[in-house]
């Protein structure tokens, strides 16, 4: 079914999305997608209204998560595709990832406090749809919110980065331990939005030889985190280390994801769509 839409990286309020789970997938499918993945961070408690949501659209469900680890000092994101999401080795490893996040999200308004923004604990926590998983997205907007900034994207320019303020690194869960749960769950793992990582080529390298090591069997090519120009160079990637490759719009919300469902590109004719061969 070549001409299928496919959309395998999608969040809700679970994580830090805004819309609910069936709200997306409304969205999806007003846009023409046929395949659906919810991929909420850490976190699997979306999926069952997601599947029911997406069965009344009338598209393919996709079970799916978003693992945040930390490899190199930096942190990285794995999805996991097609998973069981009632998996005890991954239920319980999302809850140890997620754990933490509550007193970051203090550290950071701590932080912002200090250069004059207060109230950013309780101005994020606004935006939190789920308790356990407070993150710098929530404190964004936020801060686009009182006018500190005109978007979200300026935020994390001039806050929440690594060397500005509101900056708080995390230990996440190792590549190795998310690519255990994944695949203890029956699932699939995908590098998300590698280019988007700043890693020299060499590091790249490395990151991609130990996925594949372990068993991670996919990287995304074309991403909503991607420029054009990289949807090529991550294809060649994927063919020269053997990957599949997937495709996913990384959507937030509605005019603050950078491409919307409609406009994200199909994947070059060169590469494997991680889902050549499920339908």
């Amino acid at each position: 079914m070549p001409d299928m839409k496919v959309d395998l990286h999608c969040h809700s309020n679970v994580s830090d999305g805004v819309l609910a789970p069936a709200a997306v997938a409304a969205t999806a499918r007003k846009a023409g997608v046929d395949v659906w993945a919810l991929t909420d961070h850490d976190e699997v408690s979306g999926i069952p209204a997601a599947r029911a949501a997406a069965e009344q659209q009338g598209m393919r469900f996709v079970t799916g998560v978003e693992i945040s680890i930390t490899w190199a000092n930096e942190t990285v994101h794995i999805v996991g595709l097609r998973i069981d999401e009632n998996n005890q080795a991954l239920v319980d490893g999302l809850a140890s990832t997620r754990s933490g996040r509550d007193s970051r999200g203090r550290e950071i308004a701590r932080q912002l406090e200090t250069i004059g923004i207060g109230g950013a604990y309780e101005g994020a926590l606004k935006y939190v749809g789920n308790p356990d998983l407070m993150s710098r997205t929530h404190f964004a907007r936020y801060l686009v919110e009182i006018g500190a900034c005109a978007n979200t994207g300026e935020v994390f320019k001039k806050y929440l980065s690594e060397g500005k303020p509101g900056y708080v690194p995390h230990c996440w869960a190792t590549l190795a331990q998310a690519v255990g749960w994944i695949r203890d769950a029956g699932g699939i793992a995908v590098i998300a939005h590698p280019g988007r990582y700043r890693f020299t080529p060499l590091a790249q390298g490395e990151l991609f030889s130990e996925f594949k090591q372990l068993g991670g069997a996919a990287i995304e090519v074309v991403t909503g985190s991607h420029t054009p120009d990289q949807y090529p160079q991550y294809a060649q990637l994927a063919n020269y280390y053997g990957f599949l490759a997937s495709r996913g719009t990384d959507f937030h919300a509605p005019g603050e994801s950078r491409v919307d469902f409609a406009a994200l590109p199909p994947l070059p004719a060169n590469v494997t769509p991680v889902w050549h061969d499920w339908f």
